[in-house]
């Protein structure tokens, strides 16, 4: 068995900007969420308490991924010899879960909303989703400057975007009432929202979930692998036993049992094996148990 990969894993200059900039959004998310709760409250706007409501959660999603960020920092042990980065997977899953959630509650108030006709102060509106729209756009911005292939970015990324929609659709809807007096608006808009937020959190959901069930990484084909390392690395026969899976999506891992024929070296083997499976499928991390006859694992079961 051959395993030229170190388990450990340095603190990049990376995850150091993308745990600064997660927590400077969460900061500025969370300074505004009293702000329009108290606007929402005063105005009688759906909009307003919606947006405050998933700003909230925002809050508690981008301070969760921050925790997640610092908490990568540990190095591997003997009980988790990957170390802690998949935490970061497991807190981008939560976050789109919650979305879900959150979405839920939007639709419920909107059609309560929609069969009554509460009174929504317009003026109020504009003002508070002018301001929170504002934030938004700062929250956005922070995480736009970090790594968006991290799945946690993504995911704490959605819940700003979402917010950020949620205070358009509220700046629009108070705009709307103070031109027009047509309250509907607010829910109505509201509903908008929810849609957006839920088709935004399903592919976190999506993502997040493949790693969490060890699926292969969504560019790699693994029916591809044993036939292209026969071809192309000389002294193999056969490959089989193939597992392709990820910790985070920049920490993608495969293990494969290799038979080789009986002149070939094998340190050269797997050395040829590892070239390949860089060059050709981006997969760096390998773990090669070599085999000169019957696989053992086959032995095992007879």
């Amino acid at each position: 068995m051959h395993d030229s990969h170190d388990h450990g894993h340095a603190r990049t200059h990376g995850s150091d900007a993308n745990e600064r900039r997660m927590g400077y959004a969460a900061l500025l998310t969370g300074a505004f969420v009293f702000a329009e709760v108290a606007g929402g409250i005063v105005s009688g706007s759906l909009a307003l308490l919606a947006d405050a409501g998933h700003m909230l959660t925002d809050f508690a999603s981008l301070a969760l991924a921050w925790f997640a960020f610092r908490l990568a920092r540990r190095p591997a042990d003997w009980r988790r010899t990957y170390g802690f980065d998949r935490f970061q997977v497991l807190v981008a899953f939560t976050n789109g879960i919650a979305l879900f959630a959150i979405a839920a509650w939007i639709v419920y108030e909107a059609i309560e909303r929609l069969s009554a006709t509460p009174h929504v102060s317009g003026g109020i509106m504009v003002v508070v989703a002018t301001l929170g729209l504002a934030v938004n756009l700062g929250a956005f911005w922070l995480l736009q400057g970090a790594d968006r292939e991290n799945l946690n970015v993504r995911g704490a990324a959605i819940h700003v975007l979402g917010d950020l929609l949620g205070s358009v659709a509220a700046l629009i809807a108070g705009a709307v009432i103070l031109a027009t007096g047509w309250t509907p608006i607010d829910p109505v808009l509201s509903l908008v929202v929810a849609a957006i937020i839920v088709r935004s959190g399903w592919q976190v959901v999506a993502d997040a979930g493949h790693i969490l069930l060890e699926g292969a990484p969504t560019e790699v084909d693994t029916r591809a692998i044993g036939p292209d390392l026969v071809a192309n690395v000389p002294g193999l026969k056969e490959v089989h036993h193939v597992h392709v899976w990820s910790i985070t999506q920049a920490r993608r891992m495969v293990t494969l049992h290799a038979c080789m024929r009986e002149t070939q070296d094998s340190d050269l083997l797997v050395k040829g094996i590892k070239a390949r499976l860089k060059d050709r499928f981006g997969l760096d991390h390998a773990t090669v148990e070599i085999e000169r006859g019957e696989c053992a694992d086959e032995q095992a079961k007879a």
